[in-house]
């Protein structure tokens, strides 16, 4: 497992599949504000579950956060779209929403910040995000991501075209202990 000061990321567990999917998957607005593939129905303990963890998928490593002292599920993060030739990937985060607002998205941040560069050996890092999501825009440049431009009405959400985001560390600009 990977530790941070409140949370640590770990493997996939089958028990944390319906709770992923009940609390963050099956809520439509939250799966529409978060991801760009469009929001469908997944029976519960379907094969096709998008956050079954295929172990042979090199370019897309998903996480199940814990926090430390309780060992409780409190969300999901993943380093998707690695490109080891550019040395690059992208990161993301959905947190169940009864364990927002706690600091832990700015912990995973550093937690995969730190996985991506010292483990991966990695060279840069990508947000992209909703341009209305304060907290992952605090939690990113709390870790040091700076904003590199707005893509505008990038992302289709529930009817309507929104900006996103788009944030980048390098990992010398990266300092561990930057978070605030």
């Amino acid at each position: 497992m990977l530790s941070g000061s409140k949370v640590g990321l770990r493997a996939r567990h089958e028990d944390d599949i319906p709770v992923l999917q009940a609390e963050l998957h099956d809520d439509v607005v939250n799966h529409s504000r978060s991801d760009t593939r469009p929001w469908r129905p997944i029976t519960p303990g379907s094969k096709h579950s998008r956050l079954i963890v295929d172990d042979t998928e090199e370019g897309h490593v998903p996480f199940s956060v814990v926090e430390l002292d309780s060992g409780t599920l409190v969300g999901s993060a993943v380093l998707w779209n690695i490109d080891n030739h550019n040395r690059s990937a992208h990161i993301g985060l959905g947190l169940l929403p009864s364990c927002r607002g706690k600091g832990y998205g700015t912990d995973v941040v550093a937690v995969l910040c730190r996985y991506a560069f010292v483990v991966r050996g990695l060279h840069r890092l990508q947000i992209e995000t909703l341009s209305d999501n304060t907290a992952m825009l605090r939690s990113a440049e709390r870790n040091g991501f700076v904003r590199e431009g707005v893509l505008r009405s990038a992302a289709w959400v529930m009817g309507e075209f929104l900006d996103e985001v788009l944030l980048g560390l390098l990992v010398q600009d990266w300092k561990p202990d930057a978070r605030g």
